[in-house]
This record gives structure tokens, C-alpha cells and sequence, in this order.
């Protein structure tokens, strides 16, 4: 939605990254206490940049159908993390989102991920959004339940990280159920 952008949290701000944004972006996806939570293994800074790239590409594609964003601090606009919904099916997308682990304990994952979900729910008339979280993503886990996001199931052997397959908790919130 044209003009939406950039959002304003009560303790981050979410915008379109730029090509600027590689070495902070770089520091979270290269950072192996992060990646342990996501279904990627650490990326290095070309890898970081090919996927800015296409963070770029996509927020430039008409119909837009996915919104990669940075998650950075007001005072500074340093890219401490990211927040991501992507659109799928009908009125549906999928949300992920992640926080340099400097960062973690000061609410910032959980700012980012409501900001980004009413965003989804407000401004793109989404019915459903989903978010995938490991098992043992405790932090996680509790900030998709502060959102009011309800378990829906266990996904098995969803995702291969590090190594290994790993299992994926599956949330949901629709439209009517938002807190």
C-alpha cells in the first residue's frame, strides 16, 4: 500500500532496506546465535547482500508480495534485525522476523512482529497470518503468544538448519481474533 511505509512501533521502526543496509543486516543472518533459531544457516556478506537484493527486487514488484523490512532503531535507523511477511494464497501470509542477538531482552522482537502483523491485518486486509517457530524457541514462542497467536500444530521434520531437521510449531491468528 502505497505510503504505509515506513511503520512506527512503540520501540522500533520497520522501512524497505537499502543497498547501505548490508553490513547490519550482514551481523544478524552472519550471526550463528541468531540462525540457530531460523530455517537458514549463517550467511556470509555476499550471501547477505543477494538476499537485500532481493528484499529490493521484491519491494519494487507491483502487485508487492512480500514485505522484507529492516527493524531499526528511531534514534539511529541502525538495522538491529528484520521483520517479514510474505503473502500467500488468499488474504493470507506467512510472518518471520529476527533480532541481532546484542539486542535480544528489550522487547524489540516482539514490537517489530505487532507492528509488522497490524500492518497485515490493517493496511492489507489480511484474513490469516502464520508464523513457523522451532520447538525450543521459547522467546519466540512467547512473543507470538503475547500477539495472541493460537497453536495450531506441529509441523514435522519441517525445515533442514544446521544440519539436522527440525520441527516447526505452527501459529495462526485471523483477523477476528487480534488482542
Amino acid at each position: 500500500m502505497p505510503g504505509a511505509l515506513p511503520l512506527q512501533g512503540h520501540r522500533v521502526h520497520l522501512r524497505d532496506f537499502t543497498p547501505d543496509d548490508v553490513q547490519d543486516a550482514a551481523a544478524i543472518v552472519g550471526d550463528v546465535r541468531v540462525t540457530h533459531w531460523l530455517s537458514f544457516e549463517p550467511r556470509d556478506h555476499a550471501s547477505t547482500g543477494a538476499m537485500l537484493d532481493a528484499a529490493i527486487q521484491a519491494a519494487a514488484r507491483e502487485p508487492r508480495t512480500e514485505y522484507y523490512l529492516a527493524v531499526t532503531l528511531p534514534a539511529t535507523d541502525k538495522v538491529i534485525g528484520f521483520a517479514r511477511l510474505a503473502l500467500t494464497g488468499v488474504r493470507a501470509a506467512k510472518l518471520g522476523y529476527a533480532i541481532h542477538a546484542d539486542h535480544w531482552g528489550h522487547g524489540y522482537a516482539t514490537d517489530a512482529a505487532r507492528t509488522i502483523v497490524t500492518f497485515g491485518f490493517d493496511h492489507l486486509a489480511l484474513h490469516r497470518i502464520t508464523a513457523a517457530v522451532g520447538p525450543d524457541n521459547t522467546p519466540s514462542r512467547m512473543v507470538l503468544t503475547k500477539l495472541g497467536f493460537m497453536v495450531e500444530g506441529r509441523l514435522r521434520d519441517h525445515v533442514w538448519t544446521n544440519g539436522a531437521w527440525r520441527d516447526s510449531v505452527l501459529y495462526s491468528q485471523l483477523t477476528h481474533e487480534r488482542t
